[in-house]
């Protein structure tokens, strides 16, 4: 507006200058004058009325007061087809709680009468012990140990030899005895006889990967960490197709599974799919027929 007078006041002082020295075209009639001034008023509305437009249109698109009370918008979260079901079926199918997972398990493998830093000890031990084992033989190499009173001293006053003796016939049994040997100096040394409350601090420990850890945090100190992922989680985890695409090792099935699966259902899975893995979903020769997932698994459908 302010510039569109200007020009107006310009012209006008041109015009003046003009006629006081007898120069240029001679003035307009005053009909004519009214008739230009009346042109340029409705220009200069006709620009007002544009401006005001374009100023609308521009506070409407920026305003941060029309979004106020609207939901934000959801960023959609993948999610496998038929997942609700599939579960719901294998909870169903391991309502009797009677595969080996659910009797030999790391809660079930300590001292309950023990106190709760060495019972922490005890059930790191046994899940340090469980890697690439059956449950029935841990539980047997743990119930060896505690006879002789399980805790982080009396290990270390273990030779490894006999150590050796009292957990074989585990998995990497010569391994084991030198990681537990390692870790329970190191719980000695820095935490007092007790086990480390975080997981970063529970891998860091010789001989614990990260599903012992998830493990440990919510057997040990009751804490639901992450999902414990070991081969049988992997595996079937694979085969209901739970992960977008198809995973490698059980920590990318870990990662795929945490980003959609409902955090209350975390704590839940591992003993689920493990004792389901152990009874219906076998490594080799899964029991299809017996499952009351098999027209809902992709896996089934090829078998």
């Amino acid at each position: 507006m302010n510039v569109a007078m200007g020009m107006v006041t310009r012209s006008r002082s041109r015009g003046l200058v003009a006629a006081s020295q007898g120069g240029g075209e001679e003035p307009a009639p005053p009909r004519s004058r009214e008739v230009a001034a009346e042109g340029r008023k409705s220009h200069r509305s006709l620009k007002h009325q544009r401006k005001t437009e374009r100023l609308h249109v521009a506070y409407e698109a920026s305003s941060g007061e029309k979004g106020e009370g609207a939901e934000p918008l959801k960023v959609p979260i993948w999610a496998p087809q038929d997942w609700q079901q599939q579960l719901a079926n294998i909870r169903t199918m391991r309502s009797k709680k009677d595969a080996p997972v659910d009797q030999l398990g790391a809660e079930h493998c300590y001292d309950p009468s023990a106190p709760p830093k060495v019972q922490r000890y005890q059930v790191l031990l046994s899940l340090m012990l469980s890697s690439q084992t059956k449950d029935q033989v841990t539980a047997g190499a743990m119930q060896r140990l505690l006879i002789r009173g399980l805790t982080v001293d009396s290990i270390l006053q273990t030779d490894d030899s006999t150590l050796g003796k009292l957990i074989y016939p585990v998995g990497f049994w010569k391994s084991k005895v030198k990681f537990i040997k390692q870790t329970s100096a190191i719980l000695q040394q820095h935490y007092d006889g007790d086990i480390p409350a975080s997981v970063a601090e529970l891998v860091a420990l010789p001989g614990v990967g990260p599903k012992m850890a998830h493990l440990a945090m919510a057997v040990a100190w009751g804490t639901v960490s992450g999902i414990a992922v070991d081969t049988h989680v992997h595996r079937i985890t694979n085969r209901l197709r739970w992960t977008k695409r198809a995973t490698k090792t059980p920590e990318e099935t870990r990662t795929a599974l945490e980003e959609w699966l409902p955090r209350e259902l975390w704590g839940e899975i591992n003993g689920l799919l493990v004792g389901f893995g152990q009874q219906t979903c076998l490594p080799v020769h899964p029991r299809c027929q017996a499952c009351l997932n098999q027209a809902l698994c992709p896996a089934a459908q090829g078998l």
